[in-house]
């Protein structure tokens, strides 16, 4: 029985390590990032690291392109906006942190446009949880967030930039009895052990299912494990996957959706599966995917 305390309080005394990753260009995040990442990071007791995301344009100077269009005066534009964008965000999420009593650590770091999502990944290996504010008409976003979930190795959490985080006390788990899924509920259990809820929802209609009893064999598994579950089994109808689940885990009550991140590998890219793309495409309320 000591034994098991002491481990017990090894784990607890283990700070977990979240990490923000914010865009800058073409499209920067907006300061809401900054506050729900560090609204998290409190929730959770973690320490938070900021990433702010700089381009960095390869010179393409020649003598024609100074000419003609002044190109290397417009990189040097683009790139002095880029990193006041950075700059500015991570100010306020220093700000934001100080305020909240959180620990935090900020970088810079500065790719090429084709590269910003596959630096910040590398850069993410290092931490437990990645965080990416979202927003409908921030395209950069939505490929940092994309980058992370295949490149990075950890968990990525969508934030809604319109929306404040609130309390994450409702986790609705995304379930199909698939490796993603499963990889997904380990990855959340930060949360689960947090949770002062839990429901397992199963889409029934959208493809065939391992058994009719998955969502209660999870359930039951976690409550063995100490946590208040609820099961559910949906169909999507003429909805797509991402929008019934989303639809209703917001009906539900539910302040975090943790799913599973599908996609596979076509030489570099990853084509995306039809939820994970639904959820980057259309976020409602914050998701965790984990692939």
């Amino acid at each position: 029985m000591a034994i098991w305390a002491l481990h017990q309080w090894r784990r607890n005394q283990v700070k977990l390590m979240a990490v923000l990753c914010l865009a800058t260009y073409p499209e920067a995040n907006s300061p809401a990032a900054a506050v729900n990442a560090v609204a998290v990071a409190k929730q959770l007791g973690s320490t938070l690291h900021a990433i702010a995301v700089n381009v960095d344009i390869p010179d393409v100077s020649n003598a024609l392109s100074s000419y003609l269009l002044d190109l290397p005066n417009k990189i040097r534009e683009v790139e002095a906006t880029s990193r006041k964008h950075g700059k500015a965000l991570l100010d306020a999420v220093a700000k934001e942190a100080s305020e909240g009593a959180v620990t935090v650590t900020t970088q810079e770091i500065a790719a090429p446009p084709a590269l910003m999502g596959d630096e910040a990944a590398k850069q993410c290996r290092y931490f437990d949880l990645c965080l990416v504010g979202m927003a409908p008409d921030n395209q950069t976003a939505c490929m940092t967030a994309e980058a992370l979930l295949f490149g990075a190795g950890r968990p990525t959490l969508l934030l809604r930039d319109a929306t404040d985080v609130g309390a994450l006390d409702h986790v609705v788990i995304a379930w199909d009895g698939s490796r993603v899924a499963a990889r997904a509920v380990a990855d959340a259990r930060p949360f689960l052990e947090r949770a002062s809820k839990v429901t397992v929802v199963s889409v029934t209609d959208e493809k065939p299912l391992p058994g009719k009893d998955i969502g209660d064999r999870l359930a039951e598994g976690l409550r063995t494990r100490g946590l208040t579950v609820e099961t559910a089994s949906i169909q999507a109808g003429d909805l797509s996957i991402a929008a019934a689940l989303q639809e209703h885990a917001i009906k539900i009550g539910g302040k975090l959706l943790v799913m599973g991140g599908y996609g596979h590998s076509r030489v570099r890219d990853f084509v995306l599966g039809g939820a994970t793309e639904g959820v980057l495409a259309d976020l409602r309320l914050p998701v965790l995917l984990s692939h």
